[in-house]
């Protein structure tokens, strides 16, 4: 009977995993499959320029796995039974149950309200497909009016801010705020702080320093210290969140949802689960946890396919690196920032910003899509068969306590 391996999440980390598992396994004893909710690839680096109007490559899954021997299931995961080894999916004929012998975890994250009133009804946000075109058809409204309309981008991490510039450079005919807990770009350099400033005064972009959102209504925004800020359309990127199947289900995971994992990536409590992406509670070479961030995505990802091989096929398991080097920031298409970071996760003082860093922004994002799109490019041909009895055994792995945060770009 084959290993029966099963990739929850087609996101950059699940991809990629599933891909170079096919490359390197032989498919005489193992299968692939992964369950994924969309037919396409979501290019999520890019999802606030496709609210802000820009036409965005979604590749289809089935030309993305076509020759490796990786079978799609279309469908929403709705449970996880680590215990009986079977994943709970729903699809148009109404699902069923996948069982399994090896799990990569890797569905990723979405948007958190952090428990403010009228978040999930009335704002937009960019941390999925569909509810970004849903932003974009409100903005397209917008646009025809007259008298144009305001945004409101609640927020002001990475995803706040390129959200932000580019909808203001998109869309110069509406008024755009983007609101900051703290002091705007606070974790930046202060060459870098002073960059963005510039930026956002070029764009028209109203920056609201030290404000803490109550709630949000329909066409309103009411704050903490009893102002009422005026929205047309409010962004929220004030946070992302996993989902509660993990915990659900029983694995080990942080307060916040996240499955704990030791070095290798695998769960430590579930020695068959594996857990890759935003979906994993990993610790970095410099002792801190890895914020949920695109490289994060690929460090984690190639530290599991190596770990599953190695166990697989009784070999050894080298650990890869596991490391953070900077945030790579938009400001609309032909601005940017590149702020690289110290081994404590600390801005250096120099940093890269204008063309250039947009240039080297826009090339990784590329470059993303095109190892994803190309899964097992330069990967040995030659398939390892698996060993007589994989090690699926726990070794003694510390717990770290839990720091959070969320790094787009």
């Amino acid at each position: 009977m084959k290993h029966r391996i099963v990739v929850l999440g087609a996101g950059y980390a699940g991809s990629y995993v599933a891909g170079t598992l096919a490359r390197r396994l032989s498919p005489a004893d193992t299968e692939i499959t992964v369950v994924n909710a969309e037919p396409d690839f979501v290019q999520r680096l890019r999802l606030h320029q496709l609210a802000a109007g820009r036409e965005i490559e979604a590749p289809q899954l089935t030309d993305i796995f076509a020759g490796t021997g990786v079978q799609l299931r279309l469908a929403r995961v709705t449970a996880v039974d680590p215990e009986r080894q079977v994943v709970a999916v729903a699809d148009a004929d109404g699902g069923g149950e996948l069982g399994y012998d090896t799990l990569l975890y890797a569905l990723g994250s979405h948007g958190a309200d952090d428990g403010v009133p009228g978040v999930a009804e009335h704002a937009f946000d960019v941390a999925r497909r569909p509810s970004a075109l849903r932003l974009r058809e409100r903005l397209d409204s917008l646009g025809r009016r007259d008298e144009g309309g305001s945004v409101l981008v609640v927020g002001d991490g990475l995803t706040g801010i390129e959200t932000a510039t580019e909808i203001a450079e998109s869309r110069p005919g509406l008024s755009v705020t983007l609101v900051a807990r703290g002091e705007l770009g606070a974790p930046l350099s202060t060459g870098a702080r002073s960059h963005l400033r510039q930026a956002c005064d070029r764009l028209g972009i109203t920056v609201l320093e030290h404000t803490s959102v109550e709630a949000v209504e329909a066409t309103r925004v009411l704050c903490v210290d009893g102002r009422v800020l005026a929205s047309d359309a409010t962004v929220w990127t004030a946070g992302f969140t996993v989902s509660p199947i993990a915990a659900a289900g029983g694995l080990e995971v942080t307060e916040s949802g996240r499955i704990v994992v030791d070095r290798t990536m695998r769960s430590v409590s579930h020695p068959n689960v594996y857990a890759v992406g935003d979906s994993a509670y990993a610790v970095g070479d410099n002792g801190r946890p890895l914020p949920m961030s695109c490289a994060s995505a690929g460090y984690t990802g190639r530290q599991a396919t190596d770990a599953i091989v190695g166990r697989l096929t009784g070999g050894t398991v080298p650990n890869t690196k596991l490391e953070y080097l900077g945030n790579h920031i938009s400001l609309g298409r032909r601005d940017g920032i590149l702020q690289m970071v110290d081994a404590e996760g600390r801005a250096k003082p120099k940093y890269v910003g204008g063309r250039k860093a947009a240039r080297i922004k826009a090339g990784i994002v590329r470059m993303s899509l095109w190892g994803t799109a190309h899964p097992t490019f330069g990967l040995p041909k030659r398939k390892r068969r698996l060993a007589a009895a994989p090690d699926l055994s726990v070794g003694k792995t510390a717990r770290p306590l839990e720091t959070g945060g969320a790094t787009y770009g």
